[in-house]
């Protein structure tokens, strides 16, 4: 590639970074970061802890968004002058360099425009996500152990905090559910699209024959609730029971009653929560994971109101994916088209193409 290719490519990129910030607007941000930082000095702030956490919170996440865009602005015009002093060096390996920073910085400023995006109601909060194994019996337990890990592994990759709330084990091997959190803004606009049914087609390794077996694990996501919600849910609407957690294969993992399970009776819904040390604890984020799914149960049943639907809108059944590993390697989104040889990676928490491919489906599904 020659010097005039790359600045052709750069002011392309240049034109891409200005229509983000059209979007995500620097200058209001910075406006607001203004006024949260006088409010994070108030010597009072403190008084209210939940307030207070909220306020810090967006004054971290803004500012970081600023940084980022400025950040990306800086690449740009580095790239420019590494590339014209390449050309006037006559210098191939600063060019090559130059080649190499233009395509990291392509691969940043494509995650950020996906960023934008997000302009769903809740697609700037914390996922709430849930797996489950469906058909398949022990294969679909293990896959959905398998499909839960991919999450985590990714949340890892790109160090989003994860807090797990709750796992129920299968007898011979995996899962037949669990329920986490990632602590990341915008991590439920970016998984919403995940939601949905994963097929699993290998070589069953429970299978004595040596069979090859089809299973499915189930993808629930919703967006963690948030004070202005108002979702209130009085005493007397819950049924609250308390257990032992247990591990794998339903072995006691502790001597006490810590584990706790809460029924809403007016809805039927069930959660729990067995990995915090206390039943206190334990309670406190089971009552959030009922206000997230109590949420979702009023945004969906009046989102089938207006479209005149008589389903709940949400996304279980619906196959989004298969995962290929016999006899050959392939994993296929089934919406979008977006594929990949390398299963195992995808596996490894890979998974970001898919993410975005979703996304942008989605958008244009909108736009229709």
């Amino acid at each position: 590639m020659t010097a005039a290719d790359l600045l052709n490519e750069l002011a392309a990129l240049e034109k891409t970074l200005s229509s983000i910030d059209a979007v995500l607007d620097p200058a209001a941000k910075r406006e607001e970061i203004a006024k949260l930082s006088v409010a994070v000095a108030a010597p009072d702030l403190w008084d209210d802890q939940d307030h207070a956490q909220q306020v810090t919170s967006k004054l971290s996440r803004l500012q970081a968004e600023v940084d980022r865009l400025d950040a990306l602005h800086t690449r740009v015009d580095d790239i420019q002058v590494l590339t014209e002093l390449a050309e006037e060096a006559n210098d191939p390996d600063t060019l090559a360099e130059a080649g190499r920073e233009l395509k990291s910085l392509s691969d940043d400023i494509g995650a950020l425009e996906i960023r934008t995006l997000l302009s769903g109601e809740y697609d700037e909060r914390d996922a709430l996500v849930t797996v489950r194994s469906e058909a398949g019996g022990v294969d679909a337990a293990d896959w959905a152990s398998m499909v839960l890990r991919m999450y985590l592994r990714w949340a890892e990759r790109h160090g989003y905090a994860t807090e797990v709330y709750d796992v129920s084990y299968a007898e011979e091997a995996g899962i037949k559910s669990a329920t986490f959190v990632v602590k990341e803004p915008y991590a439920y606009g970016m998984l919403s699209v995940e939601q949905g049914t994963h097929r699993l087609i290998r070589i069953s390794p429970f299978d004595n024959q040596g069979r090859r077996q089809t299973s499915f694990a189930g993808v629930d996501v919703l967006p963690v609730t948030e004070e202005t919600d108002h979702i209130d849910i009085p005493e007397s609407d819950i049924r609250v029971d308390v257990f032992r957690s247990s591990g794998p294969g339903g072995q006691s993992v502790n001597t006490t009653d810590s584990a706790v399970r809460i029924t809403h009776l007016p809805t039927g819904l069930v959660v729990s929560c067995q990995n915090e040390k206390s039943q206190l604890q334990n309670k406190i984020a089971a009552m959030s994971v009922l206000q997230s799914r109590l949420l979702e149960k009023a945004r969906a049943e009046k989102e089938a109101e207006l479209r005149g639907l008589l389903s709940d809108g949400n996304s279980w059944g619906s196959q989004i994916r298969n995962y290929v590993l016999h006899p050959f390697q392939m994993v296929k989104d089934v919406r979008t088209g977006f594929e990949v040889g390398n299963a195992e990676a995808v596996l490894n928490g890979e998974i970001d193409n898919f993410i975005d491919a979703g996304i942008r489906w989605r958008r244009q599904q909108g736009e229709r």
